[in-house]
């Protein structure tokens, strides 16, 4: 049974009810002082504890798809093999072949348990592709959910590229939360029927490629190759694929808590790929932790590659990039607010900074469903739109 599976929740949830019962139903047996009765007491506790964790943590596992299966909860992998010789043994996480496309269709991969999604034909609603994207340097798989605009679909648009919306979920979240629980298909389709946001491409994705670690986006040395997918391979394997620009006028990267912090640093260090983030709740620089393991090296160059993932560095000793960018925050409920400020205040030309401050809103999908749809309209206004036409670059 897959991971997932509601057959293995249910199947759970009972043996969790079973083993209640059988511990209600014995314990008069434990009731003595000997070494039995002991070990009879430990053991049913033990077993009806651990059952009860289990059935809980395949619901909320189900309900927010943490893990898509076995082989990620256990960090297992099909064909982890070659990128760990490619990258020198470092975990660098699945791999891909891509002589077999960029862009590969896939399994629903939660997509089917997302409430919401357009129906009906393509052309008047819209559509979310489950695919799976190959990295053609790193050779990187990530899963994505790539909306496609009823436009995209149209007669009147068969030529057109679109601008595109990179969203990056945060850790140890992927695709389905984006779709399902900060609801930004269903959002950002409304938005689109109501004129209120240009036909765009939003392409959802999970900021790491090789969980269960955190590679925070970063090119980690003898390891994950995050930050050259995302800032490379990603762009490629679309614009391969889809009708999209080819301008980075066109691109922008969305994403909240450390797909938000993945946003920031998207942009500042490559404006040449993205001109605008809007970032929900992030961080403003890369550090270790026990989820990312060691993200810098060793060396004479750890010292520089960590200061350069410090976006107050950057702002500080470093040229600001000709980027716009869109911080989301709350005055109350959330910690990172000083640090909001901090670096808004940072901020010169010709980088631009705007804010969407809460008054009160936790680090939550409330807060985040709360302030995506003004997210996306400040988005729009970066974005150009028409890119360009088929044919002509």
């Amino acid at each position: 049974m897959g991971l997932t599976s509601r057959s293995l929740l249910y199947a759970m949830a009972a043996a969790a009810v079973v083993c209640v019962g059988l511990t209600l139903w014995l314990w008069p047996r434990f009731a003595g002082r000997g070494p039995r009765a002991l070990l009879g007491r430990l053991g049913s506790i033990v077993v009806t504890q651990l059952a009860v964790v289990a059935a809980l943590g395949l619901v909320v596992n189900t309900n927010f798809q943490f893990y898509a299966s076995w082989h990620e909860l256990f960090g297992l992998y099909d064909d982890a093999p070659a990128a760990a010789g490619k990258w020198g043994g470092g975990g660098a996480g699945p791999v891909g072949d891509p002589s077999k496309g960029l862009v590969q269709a896939s399994g629903p991969d939660g997509l089917d348990k997302v409430h919401g999604l357009p129906t009906g034909p393509p052309q008047r609603s819209g559509r979310v592709e489950s695919v799976r994207i190959v990295g053609k340097r790193t050779r990187a798989v990530d899963p994505a959910y790539v909306y496609l605009p009823p436009q995209y679909f149209q007669p009147q648009y068969a030529r057109q590229r679109f601008p595109v919306i990179v969203a990056l979920s945060g850790y140890p979240g992927g695709t389905f939360l984006l779709g399902q629980h900060l609801r930004l298909p269903q959002t950002a389709g409304q938005l689109m029927r109501t004129g209120r946001m240009q036909p765009t491409v939003i392409v959802m994705m999970r900021p790491t490629i090789a969980p269960p670690r955190d590679t925070q986006c970063t090119d980690v040395p003898g390891g994950p190759q995050a930050e050259t997918f995302f800032a490379r391979d990603v762009p490629d394997a679309l614009k391969s694929h889809y009708r999209v620009g080819h301008d980075p006028g066109g691109w922008g990267v969305l994403g909240y808590s450390s797909g938000g912090s993945c946003a920031l640093q998207l942009v500042m260090r490559h404006a040449r790929t993205y001109t605008s983030a809007a970032a929900l709740s992030p961080d403003y620089k890369v550090s270790n932790d026990p989820t990312t393991g060691d993200l810098f090296g060793s060396g004479r160059d750890r010292v520089r590659r960590r200061q350069e993932h410090d976006l107050m560095w950057r702002l500080r000793h470093l040229p600001a990039p000709q980027v716009n960018v869109l911080i989301g925050t709350s005055r109350t409920g959330e910690k990172n607010y000083p640090a909001a400020r901090a670096f808004l205040a940072a901020v010169r030309p010709p980088m631009q900074a705007d804010s969407l401050v809460l008054d009160h809103g936790s680090h939550n999908f409330a807060t985040w469903r709360r302030e995506l749809p003004a997210a996306l309209r400040w988005m729009d206004k970066q974005l150009t739109f028409p890119e360009d036409v088929v044919g002509n670059s």
